[in-house]
């Protein structure tokens, strides 16, 4: 296993990292999650991601359960997660970045992993309606706090992350260490052409998902193969029409 810093900081974290969005819960059950993580585990790898909203807790729970039972050394890997979409349906608890939700939603991922902090905890998504300067106190507190270690954003606009940077230097606050963007052969605009000048003034870091288009460019859905894949599974209708097109089949094949 090869292993990279995250941008400008120290943190090694190895080239390729362990997901589980759409897996945990959905196709593995804890004895599956155990087996899997422990065989990452074994080949180098050290970075474990996860989200609040991956099925709704579950995941972070399995994550957490499953590291209980594989005692592994808190120093030898490295967890993340995620907030924005929230598990509630109240004004505070949803698609929102307020200093609220914030600091209750890292206490309860905490409770639900079993952990006394994260590694990296990302904005999942920009939030509109919050003030970044708000966020960013927030998620700087939250690192103060020990809480977590770093912190980052997922799919914000260029704009939106310098913005970030300049409050926090401003105000003397932790800034944003990592974006983490789908990135794959299908989906470049964003990371090649709107962050290119963001990457190169701010050496920010990056975290890819879905290297892999959801497993199209892997060859595996050509054909009307693998019909036990997450384009095929129910509730992931959204992601099949977004993925599944005549121009990203040919891509795939050609690949």
């Amino acid at each position: 296993m090869k292993y990279r810093r995250l941008g400008t900081t120290g943190l090694k974290l190895s080239e390729l990292s362990f997901g589980s969005w759409v897996t945990f819960q959905k196709q593995l059950d804890q004895s599956l999650v155990l087996e899997c993580m422990q065989t990452a585990y074994d080949a180098g790898v050290n970075f474990f991601d996860n989200a609040e909203v991956y099925s709704k807790g579950q995941a972070e729970e399995l994550m957490g359960q499953a590291i209980r039972k594989l005692g592994w050394r808190r120093g030898s890997y490295v967890v993340s997660t995620k907030f924005f979409w929230g598990l509630h349906d109240t004004p505070n608890e949803k698609r929102t970045l307020n200093r609220k939700y914030l600091m209750q939603a890292i206490e309860d991922s905490l409770r639900r992993m079993q952990l006394d902090f994260v590694d990296i905890v990302y904005c999942h998504r920009p939030d509109p309606e919050t003030p970044i300067e708000e966020t960013v106190w927030a998620m700087s507190d939250m690192i103060a706090r020990g809480r977590a270690l770093y912190w980052g954003t997922s799919e914000w606009s260029a704009a939106e992350i310098e913005e970030a940077f300049q409050i926090a230097e401003r105000l003397g606050l932790r800034m944003p260490v990592v974006e983490q963007p789908e990135y794959n052969l299908l989906t470049r605009r964003r990371v090649e052409e709107e962050y290119a000048p963001l990457f190169e003034k701010r050496r920010l870091g990056t975290t890819i998902w879905s290297p892999l288009a959801s497993g199209l460019l892997s060859g595996k859905y050509s054909e009307g193969a693998s019909k036990g894949g997450r384009l095929n599974m129910a509730g992931f209708e959204w992601l099949k029409e977004k993925v599944h097109t005549d121009r990203n089949l040919a891509v795939a094949s050609e690949l």
